[in-house]
């Protein structure tokens, strides 16, 4: 008879309560006053993120190949990756034209302030063209790709390596075997890094709130124009407050439809979720949030070759929350610097964001950059908002890192129901009552 697990063992109970303790302890230990606290809270969520790093790419690699190679179909694969991309294609549509409409009815730019002499940290960036996007995927060198993280490359690499294997026949069962011995002892070392969440959540919110509170003496702020503090405060409030309403409305009007319709159980899909959705929350990592998604998605019911399949690609074609705020954040530049962009051109601006935001996932401050480059296009200036963003947007890159893991969670069960595989995985993981039993 299985144990019901006690809520102290729940790692949910943890991961909020370091979350919780994170914005506290940062909160009173800002960076400029205890720089050694600032140092530790560094040096565990950096160390977490390293962690998750390094097992990502032998994860990745050896459940692909594996998957592929026991299906040994190789028209499914072709027919699962096609139907993939259309459904990015879809989500992340109806993403940019939620971003339009809330940036139009809201208006967050419009009282912010622009300094058209400020120059944002990623001039010199530029956004990648339809060209680009679709060489990247070509995997030319996969220690270098591997190393640098970079995930798209190393994801066509192991389905090709995988549909090659199920062509050598018995030759290939020892390569078969040997990387589904590999797979299995990643999935050790994944549950053994993974009870370090908690503590890599703490670490990493104590950092962010550490840094922003680093500075800000009350006092000083009352007795020098507080009233234009607090009018500044109001108008970065409303910009973070709209992405977040925006994100909420892709979730209620998009993502639980798609569910409905599916026959996913919303409620089951959001528990199943909801600790890769924290981790990616606080650490406004997707890659930190990677390998418990996997884990979890194979939990509810999705077959481990459709999730490593799927998940992986959408981290590249389907960052719904990310696209969502390319729109979003262009047209608060174009409203901070009171320059009136036609619904027409707005419409380009969508459209140039549908091929501008695929394949950059593994670009640090990705959607900075393809702002900045897609801006310049369009008359805006690109540099100064981007000065004038980075401002909050670490609080905003939280909210659209929880969005995209959510939405790559939700792509890898409608794949697997579109496929009929949905819920008939040979050997399912267990739940975490089992596991404890």
């Amino acid at each position: 008879m299985l144990k019901k697990k006690p809520w102290y063992r729940s790692s949910t109970v943890w991961i909020f309560f370091g979350l919780l303790m994170g914005v506290v302890l940062g909160g009173f230990l800002p960076k400029d006053q205890h720089p050694i606290w600032w140092e530790l809270f560094h040096f565990l969520s950096k160390g977490f993120i390293a962690l998750i790093k390094g097992l990502i790419v032998p994860l990745l690699f050896s459940t692909i190949v594996v998957g592929i190679a026991q299906t040994g179909d190789m028209k499914a694969v072709g027919r699962m990756g096609g139907k993939a991309l259309i459904y990015f294609e879809v989500v992340t549509t109806f993403a940019l034209f939620i971003g339009l409409a809330i940036a139009n009815v809201v208006k967050p730019g419009a009282n912010l302030p622009l300094n058209l002499e400020a120059h944002g940290p990623v001039v010199a960036a530029q956004a990648k063209s339809g060209w680009d996007i679709a060489m990247h995927m070509f995997p030319s060198n996969l220690m270098k790709h591997a190393a640098e993280g970079d995930i798209l490359p190393v994801v066509v690499f192991a389905t090709l390596f995988g549909i090659a294997l199920t062509h050598v026949g018995d030759r290939g069962k020892p390569v078969l075997a040997f990387f589904d011995g590999v797979a299995q002892t990643m999935f050790k070392y994944t549950d053994m890094v993974m009870m370090l969440t908690p503590l890599g959540v703490f670490g990493s919110m104590a950092f962010n709130v550490s840094e922003m509170a680093a500075g800000h003496e009350v006092a000083g702020v009352l007795l020098k124009g507080w009233p234009a503090v607090f009018h500044l405060l109001k108008q970065y409030s409303l910009l973070v407050g709209s992405l977040y309403f925006a994100l909420l409305c892709l979730f209620c009007l998009v993502f639980v439809p798609i569910m409905l319709i599916c026959r996913v159980k919303v409620f089951g899909f959001i528990k199943a979720i909801r600790e890769p959705a924290l981790t990616a929350f606080s650490t406004a990592s997707s890659e930190a949030a990677l390998p418990k998604l996997l884990e979890e998605t194979v939990r509810f019911g999705v077959p481990r070759r459709v999730a490593s399949f799927v998940i992986p690609t959408g981290y590249s074609f389907n960052l719904d929350g990310s696209t969502l705020y390319l729109v979003l954040a262009s047209l608060t530049i174009a409203q901070a610097a009171h320059i009136h962009m036609s619904l027409w051109q707005q419409i380009a601006m969508v459209f140039t964001f549908m091929l501008t935001s695929k394949g950059v996932a593994g670009v640090p401050r990705a959607t900075l950059v393809i702002i900045a480059g897609t801006c310049a296009s369009f008359g805006l200036p690109g540099e100064a908002g981007i000065a004038m963003l980075l401002a909050v947007d670490e609080i905003m890159d939280m909210a659209r890192t929880t969005i995209n893991v959510i939405g790559n969670g939700l792509a890898s069960v409608v794949i697997a129901k579109w496929e009929g595989v949905f819920g008939t995985e040979a050997e399912p993981l267990p739940s975490e009552e089992e596991q404890i039993a």
